[in-house]
């Protein structure tokens, strides 16, 4: 027996239609919706290229955002940055990634998926070469804002393409090597950028987007069929402004905690006539507040145009659906916890272990091992256990691995014991991620597709930041706390010196260890940091596999997948030209 989350899916040829751009499959029949057309040409002769070309676009994106992580340190050497420029230079690709992916599935299903995919790869590689042609914190942080706009086209389009040319145990298939890509370029971004720093320049951890950029463009405009939904109607500006603005700000309290202070201000803010000082309230639950009100006008506004008959931003409706109400919920919550811990890795291995950026590279690539192999596998395990519970199984690798990476930040062992948990981990997301989104989308009009892909990403990229800002404040929270403990026990230290070196190495993400170990007289404040900073990793690691067994918990809530028989006819291979 077989399974599928795709039974109440009609076989893809009725959603095909070799007609003219613009003109709708179900012309003249106004008793059924809006179905996706092809503009020009029929549909692909081999989509497994299509999405190979896809997956090429895709991989430059997600690289992008992880390849800065084990740049920061040359780069602020380099150009003199801040700790804040530091923190906005990898935080505002987040930002605006998570605050524009609504409105840009929108635009995709009404101009097409493959013009916003392509534009959107003209965009990428202009901030690219922006970025790597930098001279100042200020254009750097600018230029990866420009990236940020391209990589939030391209995402949910590639997602929407794919669940429009592919169905059934193809679906699974193809939304595996997604996720493979996904995790796998995830954790390559770093080796990649611990190579370029070594031994060229991090300027070509950027420029080397433009060739790939070049046969990306050229592959998908060979290869994919520009899908669109004819009658998606009028953008609605209120509800872009109000989801990108509230989304925004939420995501900058997200990022702007260990700044600003949660709720007690550390540090002063000045916008304009906005001035809060230290002592006073911070600006991070100011912009949490508004951020979420602007959230509850947009569903209150996106109900009364709905009522009215106008066009919406957000499809609520979709949300009965089961498996797209809960599976975007557990998407949020394993998102807390299933790359946060990718933010505290790199830091230890090269602020306690001594790792330069090529050797925390190679060691972070063994995650790409485990994310390909689930990948290749996606297809024939998915047939047997489920989509479904497939899901499950890889949250339940994740568990285990970072639990595994938790043990493994340890002063007495060696890092490369990291090895084996990163593998598993790895796994776990290839077979979670990838089928996650199979799981959302399964009963989901393709017609509706752009729209409820952007969704689902959007609540992952959410819970993505609000995880690297949860599980970043339980580490430098308990870092500070530890080691305040253990300096005032070392002898001839005075109150105000304890503090000076406690926020010295929490302000530095921990670089400051390395400085301070050239230093002999400074080794037992050395061994102190280093035990307080692994202890504190430990309780992290702690935390994001509590996150991904709440998103475990969660899953309990999707449906079962159908069964069908192995003897059925197979209609719902990729589409073919008649």
């Amino acid at each position: 027996m077989r399974y599928t989350t795709d039974l109440r899916r009609p076989p893809v040829g009725r959603y095909f239609c070799p007609v003219s751009m613009g003109v709708s499959h179900n012309s003249g029949n106004s008793g059924t919706e809006h179905a996706d057309t092809f503009s020009a040409t029929a549909a692909p002769k081999h989509p497994w290229w299509a999405l190979a070309a896809l997956l090429l676009g895709l991989s430059m994106i997600i690289i992008d955002g992880s390849v800065v992580n084990v740049l920061l340190p040359t780069m602020v050497d380099d150009l003199s940055l801040t700790q804040t420029d530091a923190q906005w230079v990898n935080s505002i690709y987040s930002l605006l990634f998570a605050a524009l992916l609504i409105t840009v599935g929108l635009l995709a299903d009404k101009y097409g998926r493959r013009l916003l995919f392509v534009t959107g790869i003209v965009i990428f590689v202009i901030g690219s070469i922006a970025s790597g042609s930098s001279q100042d914190a200020e254009f750097l942080i600018a230029a990866r804002a420009v990236q940020a706009v391209g990589a939030s086209m391209m995402l949910p389009s590639s997602i929407a393409v794919i669940n429009v040319l592919f169905t059934g145990r193809n679906r699974a298939v193809a939304f595996g090597l997604w996720g493979a890509v996904f995790g796998g370029a995830a954790a390559l971004g770093p080796l990649l950028g611990g190579w370029l720093a070594e031994d060229y320049s991090w300027r070509w951890a950027f420029y080397i987007n433009v060739p790939i950029a070049i046969a990306a463009g050229i592959a998908v405009m060979l290869t994919v069929p520009e899908t669109k939904v004819p009658g998606v109607g009028k953008i609605d500006v209120v509800g872009v402004l109000l989801s990108s603005i509230g989304l925004g700000l939420i995501v900058f309290g997200l990022i702007e905690g260990q700044q600003f202070g949660w709720w007690t201000a550390i540090s002063d803010f000045d916008l304009g006539p906005i001035t809060l000082n230290t002592g006073s309230l911070s600006i991070v639950p100011v912009t949490f507040f508004l951020g979420f009100l602007l959230l509850l006008l947009l569903v209150a506004w996106e109900r009364y145009r709905a009522n009215a008959g106008k066009s919406t931003l957000i499809d609520l409706p979709l949300f009965k659906i089961r498996r797209y109400g809960f599976g975007n919920v557990v998407a949020l919550v394993v998102s807390l916890g299933e790359f946060g811990i990718l933010f505290v890795l790199p830091l230890w291995l090269q602020s306690v272990a001594g790792f330069d950026p090529l050797t925390t590279g190679v060691l972070i690539a063994f995650l790409a091992i485990g994310t390909l192999g689930a990948g290749g596998s996606a297809r024939k395990v998915s047939a047997r256990l489920g989509a479904t519970q497939v899901v499950r199984m890889g949250m339940i690798l994740e568990i285990i691995g970072i639990l595994g990476i938790g043990w493994s930040f340890s002063l007495t062992r060696s890092p490369w014991w990291m090895a084996v948990p990163l593998v598993i981990y790895g796994a776990g997301v290839g077979f979670a991620s990838a089928q996650l989104t199979n799981v959302v989308l399964a009963d989901v009009p393709p017609e509706k597709s752009g729209q409820a892909s952007a969704m689902t990403s959007t609540f992952r990229q959410v819970g993505s930041a609000l995880g690297a800002a949860v599980l970043g404040a339980v580490l430098f929270t308990g870092l500070g706390d530890d080691l305040a403990k253990k300096l005032n026990d070392v002898p001839g230290l005075t109150p105000d010196q304890v503090t000076q070196i406690v926020d010295g190495v929490q302000g530095s993400a921990g670089q400051a260890i390395v400085g301070m170990e050239s230093n002999p007289a400074l080794a037992p404040i050395v061994t102190d940091a280093k035990e307080a900073y692994t202890d504190s990793a430990k309780l992290t690691a702690l935390v994001a596999a509590t996150f991904v067994f709440f998103g475990l918990l969660t899953s309990l809530g999707l449906p079962k997948d159908a069964v069908i028989d192995d003897t059925a006819p197979a209609d719902t291979e990729p589409a073919a030209a008649p």
